[in-house]
């Protein structure tokens, strides 16, 4: 039984890493037979190992990273070679010195790990496994530079023709789970159940990781964009989008506060006040079609993005209204953090959509809150 469900995982694994195995392979292969080809190389070792090298970064990062790997390996050699015509090759000292040296002025230069790590290897391979009198300079030099070039290629043939497509689903997620942390929290103050409250407030707390998946995501989509024939068109809308996360961030932390404080609220009043737990829900919804709007902006999807726009405008304004109405004086510290944060929660999720100017949209949520006009 152990054995077979061991094999069943490893089954899935394969199944939900089949994207990774099939680039890596072809642009593993794509380089050797490239360097081959191209340069003549009778061992074109180091092509596939860079294409492998840039493919092992996350997305948003592989572009600077093979600049990286051939940056890397370009001083490696010259390190390497100065080293081994002053003292010979396939010595310990020779080894210390060019290992010693080459990792010195990576990191005296502010190289990252990767291309630190690339120049010492580099060197290392020169003097140990390279024969005595051939020049690998050159060779090296390129196979970094076609490894690098194939896997970048390879990376992005699966965002031809849809290159913004998992940003926009990152965003839907995102969205989705931040809506979810906020319904939890509206079932949580509406039974007043000190474990939902406590479950919800541990999901809220773990929205954090997908304000940075978006932010990776945003990367990825423009190193996807590299190559595209519409990159122009697609650039203006990443750009629209990219400072949606910042106020994606802030609400965040705001439904953070908020699932807290209600955990609190639960534990000192009983019963919740009904229109609270309304307010949430209502806020809910804004979050929904927030990300629905940003996720059919990036789609290209106008009229859907305004329509799905107006609903989180109105989802959002009426949740503020409805908290309003508690905040009166008399009223708990706690239940007072919490129509805060509902306010603060629909500023952010109208800025993150456009809804309107800056100072509109605060004249406008005061407004439902009951605040006199500044």
């Amino acid at each position: 039984m152990v054995r077979w469900g061991w094999l069943r995982q490893a089954a899935v694994r394969v199944w939900r890493g089949w994207p990774q195995i099939v680039e890596g392979t072809l642009a593993a292969t794509g380089a050797w037979v490239a360097a081959s080809v191209l340069v003549s190389h009778p061992q074109p070792f180091f092509a596939p190992a860079a294409a492998l090298i840039v493919l092992g970064q996350a997305r948003g990062q592989r572009t600077r990273r093979a600049v990286e790997v051939v940056l890397g390996v370009a001083a490696g050699v010259l390190v390497a070679d100065v080293v081994v015509q002053a003292l010979g090759a396939r010595s310990t000292v020779t080894v210390f010195t060019v290992i010693l040296l080459t990792i010195v002025g990576a990191v005296a230069i502010g190289a990252s790990g990767v291309a630190v790590v690339q120049a010492a290897v580099s060197a290392l391979y020169l003097v140990v496994i390279s024969p005595p009198g051939e020049s690998l300079i050159p060779f090296r030099f390129v196979d970094a530079l076609i490894g690098g070039a194939v896997a970048l290629v390879v990376s992005q043939l699966a965002a031809v023709r849809h290159p913004l497509a998992p940003l926009v689903a990152e965003f839907r997620t995102t969205f989705a789970d931040l809506a979810t942390a906020l319904r939890e929290v509206a079932d949580a103050l509406d039974t007043s159940d000190q474990n939902a409250a406590r479950a919800a407030l541990e999901r809220a707390r773990g929205m954090d990781a997908a304000v940075e998946r978006l932010r990776t995501g945003v990367l990825a989509a423009g190193e996807a964009l590299t190559l595209h024939l519409r990159r122009g068109r697609h650039l203006g809308r990443l750009r629209a989008v990219d400072a949606a996360i910042g106020q994606c961030d802030y609400a965040v932390r705001n439904v953070r506060v908020l699932a807290r404080a209600g955990v609190t609220l639960i534990r000192l009043t009983d019963p919740v006040p009904a229109e609270l737990v309304s307010a949430v829900r209502l806020l809910a919804d804004a979050v929904d079609a927030a990300g629905e709007t940003i996720a059919a902006d990036l789609d290209g999807r106008q009229d859907v993005a305004d329509q799905r726009c107006g609903q989180a405008e109105r989802a959002a304004l009426e949740a503020v209204e409805v908290a309003g109405r508690l905040f009166a004086p008399g009223q708990t510290l706690q239940l007072a953090m919490i129509v805060g944060q509902v306010r603060s929660t629909a500023v952010d999720l109208l800025r993150s959509v456009g809804a309107d100017d800056d100072a509109v949209i605060l004249a406008r949520v005061d407004a439902a809150l009951g605040l006199p006009a500044v």
